[in-house]
Formats: C-alpha cells, structure tokens, sequence
C-alpha cells in the first residue's frame, strides 16, 4: 500500500455517503473512489448470501482501482460481509467497517450504560452489536430496533418534513428504546436524519447522546493511516463517485452532501465482474 492510493468506499445507496462526507472532513487530501450499489438497495432485506456476493464483487472493483482501504460503509454489509471481504482482500489493502469503531466508541464512553440501537432489520437480527458488546463486559444494557421504513424514506428524498417527522416519532416511542442513555444509528442512511432524532429527545426532555458511526469509523480510519504512515501528504485529491445503477435521488443528494456538481458514472460492475 502506498499514501497516495485511493480510499474506497461502498454502500448500497446514498447512506454511505454520510461516511465518505466524514472521512473527506477529517482527511482532505485523500483521494475518494464511492460505489452505491443502486440496483441492489436496500440491503437491509437482503439475504446474507446475497449481501455477500455483493460486497466481495464490489471489493474487487475496488481493488482494480488500487484502492489502499476498503471501507463498507452500510451496517447490514458489515454485519453480513465484514469477515469475507477482509479475507478475500488479504494484504491487498486494510478493510474498515462501520461497526467496530461504534463498538469501540461505546467501551470507552458508555460502560454501565442503557444503550439503544436502530438499524436494518439485517443488522438487528444478525446481532453483531449485541454480541460485540456484551463481549465488552462493561455492565452495558443493549437493546436494538428493526426501523425498515427509514431507508427507503431517506432514498426517496423524504426527510425534514411531516411524514418523516411522524414515521421518525412512531419508532423512537417504542417501548424497546426507552430509558435510553446513548442511542447508536446502525445504518449509514440515518445520520441524514440525525437532527431530526435529536429534536425528538430535546422535545421529550431526554439525554440521549446520538452516535453517528460515520463520525466515528472517519476518525479510526485517520487513526490507522497516521500510525502506518499512510495519510496523503501530496494534496490534490480526487473523487470519484460510482453507481450500479443511476437514480435522481442520489445525485441530489451527493450534491447536497459535497456542495458541488458532482458527475456520477453508472458502470455495469455485474457484468465485469461475472
């Protein structure tokens, strides 16, 4: 691996983009190459088989692009393919997921805590965070939401407004959540609708800390380049952002997330890679 290869990153839609937002924050001369695998999402309902043939072909592609790092940047991938994709990368390049860095957010902030969850019905029935945090044995009350409506709302363009207001409100009532202290988005989509969650505790007078997972795998990807002398130093990135398949939604939205035009290139990654 060298400094001035790419970091690549790849979800099944625009959520991940909430994570190549935080890793361009914290590391603004790194290269990005982004892959939302459109003509899959949601991956929430997908089977485990299906998640990771998807994830392992994609990973190739990044590998094609040199990519240095190869970051799933989606909750149900990481749960489903974390283990797969590293081993099927081997020493070709480092593998994030969104999930470890959150569980390591949550050993050193939150022991003897009521923590909650919110995710895919993917990740919540694959229980990764459950089991990784009682593994913690820190004294943590863990408890976890399916909340499948909000991906496909946030994909549609739908947040910020009465129906998403009121689907948000319908899942954060539920009996499962309550007496939360700290409240983890396990989907990548979810930071999208961040402010929205956070008025909901401010206006039920709740403490709620909300863990953004993109904030958190952004500053453990730092972390790991610095240690290992691979931050780019050179300057003058570039960014690439990829689809499987083009909807308006998420041009929209990458847009908006990266305040320019941005041009999108569709590539027929199941073809190539068949």
């Amino acid at each position: 691996m060298k400094s001035n290869q790419p970091i690549g990153i790849f979800d099944s839609g625009i959520g991940g983009l909430t994570v190549a937002r935080a890793v361009k924050k914290v590391l603004p001369n790194e290269s990005i190459i982004y892959f939302g695998d459109t003509a899959h999402l949601p991956y929430g309902d997908k089977s485990t088989a299906a998640i990771q043939a998807y994830s392992v072909r994609i990973a190739e592609m990044l590998l094609k692009e040199k990519c240095k790092v190869i970051l799933i940047a989606c909750n149900s991938a990481s749960s489903a393919a974390y283990d797969l994709v590293t081993e099927y990368v081997g020493k070709r390049a480092k593998v994030f997921d969104v999930i470890n860095p959150t569980v390591d957010f949550i050993r050193e902030n939150h022991h003897d805590d009521k923590v909650g969850l919110i995710g895919t019905k993917q990740t919540v029935s694959a229980g990764v965070y459950a089991r990784k945090i009682e593994e913690l044995k820190q004294n943590i009350s863990f408890t976890s939401l399916a909340t499948p409506l909000l991906v496909p709302m946030i994909e549609e363009g739908i947040y910020n407004d009465k129906i998403s207001h009121d689907i948000i409100e319908k899942y954060l009532n539920d009996p499962m959540l309550e007496g939360i202290k700290s409240l983890i988005l396990g989907c990548t989509h979810y930071p999208i609708i961040k402010e929205e969650i956070r008025r909901h505790y401010e206006n039920q007078n709740e403490d709620v800390e909300i863990i953004d997972s993109a904030e958190t795998v952004a500053l453990a990807l730092k972390s790991f380049l610095e240690y290992h002398q691979l931050v780019n130093k050179a300057g003058f990135p570039t960014h690439q952002f990829l689809v499987s398949d083009f909807t308006e939604s998420f041009e929209h939205t990458t847009k908006t997330f990266f305040g320019k035009e941005v041009h999108l290139e569709q590539i027929p990654i199941w073809d190539e890679l068949s």
